[in-house]
């Protein structure tokens, strides 16, 4: 996948199917819109991601924004998928003034060469937002590009959105965020050294920290399931700061492998939360943590169904 970053001139020389968004969560919504990047790509057209970065919330917001999907995620999502371009637009005042017929006209069709574009049906782009799906229905018209316009999705009479999946995470609601995704939520990094508590208790742990843009659910103990070099393991997984020993206000991401004792430090590693079990909490001490640890980890092994002897 070859990333266009930083810069607003840039031109790809093949016909490219567009889809063009935030995809902040890459939720069931959008993976509708990148399917026809699929059926796309099978007819012989290159496919492109159009998307902004900043995000134009991020851009006028005062307050700092997690996000679903951070960007790195985003990229490694896309890269995935098997799209050719990502077009990283850079979002200032002067791109944000940008009249909406100039951005299909100068970016999308003469930039990135589409033939196709993609959009969801509450798209939005231009000065003041203004880009519609009118509009490009209006423009596929006067310069002969097809239009795909699809259609929002719903769970439970509401439908699918970024904001819909935020709440959920928010509430530790994991099921039902994998339900809006099409796949769990996730928190990705590189595994680093911690206190080497979990090692003394006998039960070692892959430590992470998140992102610092990462929307992370409630403090607390997780089921999950572990990517790790293409493997996958079962695990429970901290979020916190681990009051009861004292870490600090930063956040960490801290994960039990059921029968896994490798170290791993500076390896990769995409943890999948599946259940919210309990909040972090604080104990009398490290006895007691190790207790309830332990009783977690039995909860994990009837939750999935396994034997730690025959994992």
């Amino acid at each position: 996948m070859q990333i266009i970053e930083n810069t607003t001139e840039f031109h790809i020389p093949y016909k490219t199917a567009i889809a063009i968004g935030k995809f902040d969560g890459i939720h069931r919504g959008h993976k509708e819109l990148l399917k026809c990047l699929e059926s796309a790509k099978k007819s012989g057209l290159k496919t492109a991601v159009f998307t902004f970065f900043p995000s134009p919330a991020a851009f006028f917001s005062k307050e700092e924004l997690k996000e679903l999907t951070t960007h790195q995620e985003k990229r490694a999502l896309f890269e995935e998928m098997g799209i050719d371009y990502l077009v990283e637009y850079p979002f200032c005042k002067k791109t944000a003034d940008v009249a909406p017929d100039r951005y299909v006209k100068e970016f999308l069709l003469d930039k990135m060469n589409g033939v196709l574009i993609v959009a969801g049906c509450d798209v939005g782009f231009g000065k003041g937002g203004k880009g519609d799906r009118r509009l490009l229905e209006r423009l596929s018209l006067e310069y002969g590009f097809r239009l795909e316009i699809i259609d929002k999705l719903k769970y439970q009479e509401r439908e699918i959105s970024s904001t819909f999946v935020r709440e959920e995470v928010l509430k530790g609601n994991m099921e039902k965020a994998e339900e809006l995704l099409g796949e769990p939520y996730f928190v990705s990094g590189i595994v680093e050294p911690g206190k080497k508590l979990g090692r003394k208790l006998g039960m070692p742990t892959a430590n992470l920290y998140p992102d610092k843009d990462k929307l992370l659910p409630p403090n607390g103990v997780y089921f999950s399931k572990v990517t790790l070099k293409g493997e996958k393991y079962y695990g429970v997984t901290n979020i916190g700061n681990r009051p009861t020993v004292k870490d600090g206000n930063r956040i960490s991401v801290e994960t039990f492998l059921f029968d896994f004792e490798e170290k791993i430090y500076g390896e990769f590693i995409k943890i999948e939360l599946l259940h919210y079990r309990r909040p972090e909490r604080r104990f009398e001490n490290v006895e007691k943590l190790k207790a309830a640890v332990y009783e977690n980890i039995r909860e994990a092994e009837a939750y999935f169904d396994i034997s730690r002897g025959n994992m």
